[in-house]
């Protein structure tokens, strides 16, 4: 899985930032709570050339007589050939590490190109654990429940209009299963004004919904419910706010649909995906709105969830700093 080029949590270091251009780390580190700059750092200078060390001649060893024990060609080891458990020269014992200056390929710590002792460790974006997949559905519960309130006010009328228009088809419908009747002949049907209802009920809750939780997701990354339960949407990228673009794309994904309910619950459809997707996403269990906007949705400390948002969780979260990912 790769990573973007950017400024994340070293995880030797907890306390400073460190480059990912994508294979390693670069630059020097930087204070955690200190705003990065834009793109990669500038290059380092090269080190000032160390003048050559001068060899000091070691002594001469003997040389052994022909025939003897390590003599080259004749009874001893071949010329030009190692003895068993001793490199040629200028190569090193198999348990020497390999020389080399540079950062290790692959991803940061936290998402091992390799296999790991047992289960992996779960990823930490900026130092916070992931919020749970239940903790996410009472905070979206909460949501709704408030969005549902704000309908009854606003869309109250155009609700009672169209209950009114339908009401005697699903009557006489209603009447005729309860005596055995299939015909559908004579039905009262509802007027043309049935259909705009819906349209315009569908239209005002999709406004509602997006005018309730994008500026308060761009601004915090909470809306009411999830400051209840105590979880926080951050972009994979930064500690930072969302911002307004952010959130919109984030909430198109799951609220677009709704204009889609009256077409058999297609919108409906789509939005349940959306809403169990973190379910089969690993390691950061982003649904597909998540995906879209490139944002983690995180657990706030408890003693962190009244004022979220400063900065300064992820200083107070680092029970386990090897396990933080960008």
């Amino acid at each position: 899985m790769s990573v973007e080029p950017g400024w994340y949590v070293d995880p030797a270091d907890p306390d400073t930032r460190r480059y990912w251009d994508g294979g390693g780390w670069i630059g020097a580190p930087i204070p955690v709570d200190a705003t990065p700059p834009e793109g990669p750092p500038p290059a380092e200078p090269p080190p000032a050339p160390t003048p050559p060390a001068v060899p000091v001649p070691a002594p001469a060893a003997p040389v052994p007589a022909p025939g003897a024990p390590g003599a080259p060609g004749v009874g001893g080891a071949p010329a030009g050939r190692s003895q068993p458990g001793r490199p040629l020269p200028g190569q090193a014992y198999p348990w020497q590490p390999p020389q080399g200056h540079g950062h290790p390929q692959g991803p940061p710590p936290g998402w091992p190109p390799g296999g790991w002792p047992g289960r992996p460790p779960e990823p930490r974006p900026h130092g916070l654990p992931l919020a749970g997949f239940g903790a996410r559905l009472v905070a979206r519960l909460i949501d709704f429940a408030v969005v549902f309130a704000l309908n009854a006010v606003v869309n109250g009328w155009f609700v009672w209009r169209l209950v009114d228009e339908v009401t005697p088809y699903w009557r006489e419908v209603f009447r005729r299963a309860m005596a055995g009747d299939t015909s559908t002949d004579g039905l009262p049907q509802p007027s043309e004004q049935a259909g705009g209802l819906q349209v315009v009920i569908l239209l005002i809750a999709t406004a509602l919904w997006l005018a309730y939780e994008v500026p308060t997701m761009a601004s915090g990354g909470q809306t009411f419910g999830k400051r209840l339960v105590g979880v926080k949407v951050v972009p994979v990228s930064a500690d930072e706010p969302l911002g307004f673009g952010r959130a919109l794309r984030r909430w198109n994904t799951l609220g677009l649909p709704t204009l889609l309910w009256y077409c058999c619950g297609l919108g409906l459809l789509l939005q349940l995906v959306d809403a169990l997707s973190p379910l089969f996403d690993h390691p950061l269990r982003q649904a597909l709105h998540d995906k879209r906007a490139q944002t983690v949705v995180v657990q706030l400390p408890r003693n962190r969830r009244a004022a979220p948002g400063d900065g300064t969780a992820a200083q107070e979260d680092r029970t386990d700093p090897s396990g933080d990912t960008p």
